[in-house]
């Protein structure tokens, strides 16, 4: 706990950097900030409103609106608060009957919480008050308790705290205490009253709008996505291009798009291919709306339109030779495949290779495969337009989602895994377990309507059984079951009457797409996700809008399953497959989705995906060949390094931390690779992807450019090009330290050895130029090329990166670094053996000792001496054994600033990617006090401040312990 003297001190300082001078020292955290909706920045109300309710001891809001769709964004954070029994004063209003009788309903249920409504005067705040430790938070602004207002709306809000005996929060208090007295508690009665009257007014609403919607005269047209589409598909066509690949994801409109465009090109004939008949009769449905002037047809087990010229057609009952050889190949202007990811299937090529369309469109969500099946090639990899998740939902193209990753129960001791069996997925206690969360978390809309995906057709069975027998309607669908029935019990859960319809359907795959349910509110997931592909499809049967239905409800069981990292993965649609960003998307996942949505996890939920993406073997050698082959087929090329960040495929840093170069990769798993280097050349384009390619430090990077063009005066041109373009000064240490990176002198003794061509520089008039080994192996074409490239992606990835330097160091807070990186971006004149740098390193002449942490949590810890975080701005660390308390060591430490040293905190996981050993960069520090003797150690142990609290993420990974 921080005494009040000190955060006096820190309020002072946050205050006039603030308000005063922005170059004033002060902790971020402390400062006074406008809190706005911003994707690209990660900013938003929600982010701020959970971070502090999570460390509260009291809360009070003053609330105009509060909805459902706003309460749920909280509901994760509301039931950790009621176990801790925190209390929590929520006054609110009738004022224009807005407020949801659910929601208020719902705030009942706490026990931990008041509400009391204010009807005196016309009630219009916006205000959040938290009461912390040592301190208030005072949040006040526009908006309203609604998933909008919290996240996707352009708002604006005021954050600032302050000390107890501060005016301001206690002018603050005092009015909601005013307005608390004046108020009168939530009750029964009074809620049967307002809801009454809140449903007449919504009725109304409803009626006069279904009657502007019927005196609208205005045709369907195309949405913003599928106008772009259509243009990008003109193109094509005006190229003479006879294929092309739609990639669309679920929800965002393909069949109407695909309708647009075909009553755009107005073929005579038209065949629509799905491999079901309830896809056809729904496709032609939306082509009626949009070209009513013409004759449909559906060919399938039940109907035999052949003749209609406008022909819906299921692949099995087409690829019948019998009924194949009704048409002359030429016989269709234009040929729709949807689903097109089942193309490569021999019915589907079966009728490919038959007919010869003037126009061939292909419409898939997920065009990848894991049989290695190239669908691109059948469309000449013409992609006419692609809009993943993300982008769909950022273009308000989806109904919001609220995710919530949930822990699964144990059986007998045992946590649900991979491995558990039929019986263990189907107690009573895992029902019970499931009917709580969905009950607690609900759905939007007048009547729940669910989905619930399971890992085998005996647990979707059982399970359904035993829903029913508690209440529920139910039924489990499976590949097993006739179209008849899927087409029956989809109508049931679609119908507005609950007694005679169906609350769930439990599936395994059957339901994972080509199924248009847009009813659908809740979607229950009780199996591992071992594909983001699947995941995504399964999200996505909820994603449709549909009136009433303001959000869809998604209950992830989170189990002990080892690929628990493809769950972040296929929420974020980040591909890179870097664990780094799959962490932080699970930390801080509410800052980088789109809209209105939201991601949610609970502590032990998290906790087995963070042990999951630590074991998580992401460098696999069968991982890198199968993203590589996926977007070798999307471009119908071998990508280049750059295509793969471009294409949102998987991070090409992968392939160099795993074959040394991109190079080496292709040489050995792709035989249209026909390029080679000799020995020296190889050499050099391994040590430069080594050492340089991540981008961490821009002078190398602009040398090695420089003498690419041959320059005659290296210095003189980078310390131009660093005060010019990167407004840096070149000193004398950076200098040293580049000049013995260019000449491997930097390196020890043995790597040196190793990499004995990789001199790239000789002196030349008090200059530099290029030397003689690389100007001669830079004379092959290709290898130059190679070479440029990978200083190109380099300095993209520094410009991304690395540009924010931390102070007057070349390195970035919470970056990851390795400890030879630590000593070249430190300036160290030479590489300092690993097992030297263990603990901490101090280097005399730049007067640096970076302090390396190998972090344990607490309960975790094996010996008596493991560090500990106090705080995200302290930590406590020991010296390295048999030091006493007036060592060097000691002085170094405790007189760094008599001795002008500079102390730097790296901290990482010991259980994470054990082969690179990389530490997050955490700032500088200071040590407080005295050392303390550690006898068991023959030691000192140590208490550091950090410069900088640690970031909220990066503090919530490191202190997680996982299970």
């Amino acid at each position: 706990m921080q005494t009040q003297d000190y955060l006096a001190q820190e309020l002072q300082q946050s205050l006039a950097s603030a308000l005063i001078d922005d170059k004033i020292n002060s902790l971020p955290d402390l400062q006074p900030q406008i809190i706005y909706n911003d994707y690209n920045s990660g900013s938003n109300l929600l982010v701020e409103l959970l971070q502090e309710l999570q460390t509260c001891k009291r809360f009070y809001f003053a609330i105009a609106f509060i909805t459902q769709s706003g309460l749920i964004c909280l509901k994760e954070c509301l039931k950790l608060l009621q176990e801790k029994n925190i209390t929590g004063d929520i006054l609110t209003t009738d004022y224009l009957y807005f407020n949801q009788p659910k929601a208020l309903q719902e705030l009942q249920q706490y026990p931990n919480l008041n509400i009391r409504i204010y009807t005196k005067e016309n009630f219009h705040i916006k205000g959040y008050i938290f009461e912390q430790n040592d301190y208030y938070t005072l949040i006040v602004g526009s908006n309203n308790l609604t998933q909008t207002a919290l996240k996707a709306n352009k708002e604006w809000s005021l954050k600032i705290n302050s000390l107890a005996n501060g005016a301001l929060i206690n002018n603050t208090l005092s009015q909601f205490q005013q307005m608390w007295q004046e108020a009168m508690p939530l009750t029964d009665i009074w809620l049967k009253q307002y809801a009454d009257k809140y449903h007449s007014l919504q009725k109304l609403k409803r009626q006069f709008a279904t009657v502007q919607e019927n005196i609208s005269t205005n045709d369907i047209a195309p949405n913003k996505m599928q106008q772009e589409a259509l243009t990008a598909l003109a193109k094509l066509q005006q190229d003479n291009k006879q294929k092309a690949l739609l990639i669309s994801a679920t929800g965002t409109g393909k069949t109407y798009l695909s309708a647009f465009a075909v009553k755009k090109a107005n073929p005579k004939r038209l065949l629509f291919l799905a491999h079901r008949e309830q896809i056809l009769k729904q496709a032609c449905k939306t082509f009626a709306k949009i070209i009513p002037d013409i004759q449909y047809g559906i060919l399938s087990a039940n109907h035999k339109d052949f003749h209609k010229p406008y022909l819906f057609a299921t692949i099995n009952m087409l690829s019948k030779e019998e009924n194949l050889t009704q048409f002359t190949p030429t016989h269709f202007d234009y040929i729709i495949i949807d689903e097109t990811h089942r193309a490569g299937a021999s019915s589907y090529l079966k009728i490919l290779n038959y007919f010869q369309p003037q126009f061939l469109l292909g419409m898939t969500a997920t065009p990848e495969r894991t049989d290695g099946f190239d669908i691109y090639q059948l469309f000449d990899h013409n992609i006419a337009y692609e809009i993943r998740l993300n982008q769909a939902m950022q273009e308000n193209l989806l109904c919001p989602f609220h995710y919530f990753g949930i822990t699964d129960i144990t059986v007998d001791d045992q946590e649900i895994n991979d491995n558990s069996t039929f019986n263990d997925l189907t107690t009573d206690a895992r029902v019970t377990h499931i009917i709580n969360q969905s009950k607690y978390y609900g759905f939007s809309g007048e009547r729940l309507r669910g989905l619930i995906f399971c890992s085998q057709i005996e647990e979707a069975q059982i399970l359904s059984q035993k829903f029913n027998e508690r209440g529920f309607n139910t039924i489990a669908l499976s590949g097993k079951d006739s179209q008849e029935t899927r087409t029956n019990a989809i109508h049931k859960l679609e119908q507005k009457e609950r007694s005679t319809g169906l609350d769930y359907i439990f599936t395994v795959d059957i339901m994972n797409e080509g199924i248009d349910i847009p009813a659908i509110n809740q979607i229950i997931m009780l199996r591992p996700t071992k594909s983001a592909i699947i995941f995504v499809q399964q999200l996505g049967r909820g994603l449709r809008k549909y009136p009433q239905k303001d959000y869809v409800v998604i209950l992830d069981f989170i189990g002990n399953y080892q690929n628990n990292f493809m769950i972040p993965i296929a929420l974020s649609g980040d591909t890179s497959y870097n664990k780094d960003n799959i962490r932080h998307y699970v930390a801080e996942g509410n800052r980088f989705i789109f809209g209105s949505s939201t991601i949610h996890f609970d502590k032990i939920a998290r906790q087995k995906i963070y042990q999951a993406i630590d074991s998580a073997k992401l460098s696999d050698t069968a991982l890198l060949k199968n993203e590589y082959l996926q977007l070798k087929q999307k471009l119908g090329k071998i990508p280049s390094i750059f295509d793969f960040s471009q294409f949102g495929s998987i991070d090409i840093l992968k392939f160099l931390d795993k074959f040394k170069t991109y190079h080496n990769f292709l040489q050995k798993y792709d035989k249209d690779y026909t390029i080679r280097f000799n020995t020296i050349q190889e050499e050099i384009l391994y040590f430069i992807s080594y050492r340089f390619a991540k981008g961490k430090r821009i002078h190398e990077l602009i040398a090695l450019k420089l003498l690419l063009k041959n320059t005659s005066h290296l210095l003189m041109d980078i310390k131009q090009i660093l005060i010019t373009k990167y407004h840096q000064e070149f000193t004398e240490q950076i200098k040293v330290s580049l000049i013995r990176n260019l000449t491997n002198l930097f390196t020890i003794s043995n790597e040196q050895a190793k990499f004995s061509n990789c001199i790239f520089i000789k002196e030349n008039d008090n200059d530099y130029i290029i030397s003689d080994i690389f100007k001669s192996a830079l004379q092959d074409e290709k290898f130059y090329f190679q070479i440029n490239e990978i200083l190109d992606f380099a300095l993209e990835r520094y410009q991304k990166y690395y540009q924010n330097k931390y102070k007057n160091t070349n390195l970035v807070l919470y970056q990851k670094y390795t400890y030879e990186e630590v000593c070249y971006l430190l300036n160290w004149p030479q590489k300092i053996n690993p097992n030297a740098m263990a603990g901490y390193f101090y280097e005399k002449t730049t007067h640096t000792m970076p302090v390396f942490i190998n972090y344990i949590a607490p309960d975790k810890k094996r010996v008596d001496y493991t560090n500990e975080f106090l705080s995200n701005t302290l930590i406590t660390a020991y010296s390295k054994s048999n030091r006493k308390l007036d060592s060097s060591d000691a002085k170094h430490i405790y007189n760094a600033n008599k001795e002008q040293n500079k102390l730097y905190l790296f901290v990482r996981k010991p259980s994470e990617d054990k082969e690179a050993k990389e530490f997050y960069f955490l700032g500088e520090i200071t040590a407080q006090g005295n050392p303390e003797f550690a006898p068991k150690y023959n030691g000192f142990k140590i208490l550091y401040k950090l410069d900088t609290p640690v970031r909220a993420d990066i503090f919530d990974y490191l202190t997680t312990i996982t299970v």
